[in-house]
């Protein structure tokens, strides 16, 4: 009979062991997920290349985050420079709940989510880099407002990789890059905005009527040569 007990009270005692035990292991990796989620990097940077539709943040000069992106078609590219971001919202769904805009003369540009996720890879979007929502909402955290922005498009500078024909209602780096150089030769008197304006249509006239070049609302190659503007590998 008292061997019984003992047994008995041997497996209760086993019992509350393996319970605290497991209890324990939960508190630890609970605390666990707490820290890695409550992370914060320094310095963030954000680095995004759309000649590969990736984006890097960078955290005191290492990667700490790598997220495939979308970026802006041929017909609306995304805004290729240095930008910040200016500021930051909770959206609708079509933007994965997360938005973060950046300093564009040109337009409304900025990261967030979509409600498009096989667009992510691609260059699908009307400018903005898109996201697949959960990596948005991640980012959203670890990303501060006044944090730097560099997007590159291509060895052309803002051309991104390549001449692209300009005309009216066009909007880019590259128009906001025609717009500086002919303002630095005279020709054009408007607002540096990045925007193809009844102003900057003007300037490019102008500029057409005194080089000789045919009297056209399209911009390219002859025109860009013209102005000074060659590309080099």
């Amino acid at each position: 009979m008292k061997k019984g007990i003992l047994i008995f009270f041997i497996f209760i005692i086993s019992i509350v062991v393996i319970l605290l035990g497991k209890i324990t292991f939960i508190r630890s990796d609970s605390v666990l997920k707490q820290v890695n989620n409550s992370v914060k990097y320094k310095n963030i940077y954000i680095f995004v290349d759309i000649t590969e539709n990736k984006m890097y943040v960078i955290s005191e000069g290492k990667v700490v985050k790598t997220y495939p992106v979308s970026s802006g078609k041929y017909s609306t590219p995304s805004p290729i420079g240095d930008w910040i971001i200016t500021g930051k919202a909770r959206w609708g769904e079509g933007f994965g709940g997360y938005w973060m805009g950046f300093n564009v003369p040109w337009g409304q540009y900025g990261i967030h989510g979509t409600d498009e996720p096989w667009s992510i890879g691609y260059a699908k979007s009307h400018g903005c880099i898109r996201m697949f929502n959960k990596d948005v909402a991640e980012l959203y955290k670890i990303t501060p407002i006044g944090t730097k922005v560099r997007i590159y498009g291509g060895p052309f500078g803002p051309f991104g990789s390549g001449f692209r024909v300009l005309e009216p209602g066009d909007r880019g780096s590259d128009v906001y890059e025609i717009q500086k150089r002919l303002k630095a030769l005279g020709f054009y008197h408007g607002y540096v905005n990045g925007i193809y304006n009844e102003s900057t249509k003007h300037a490019i006239h102008n500029f057409q009527k005194k080089h000789g070049l045919p009297i056209s609302n399209y911009v390219g190659f002859s025109f860009y040569n013209k102005l000074g503007v060659f590309l080099f590998d």
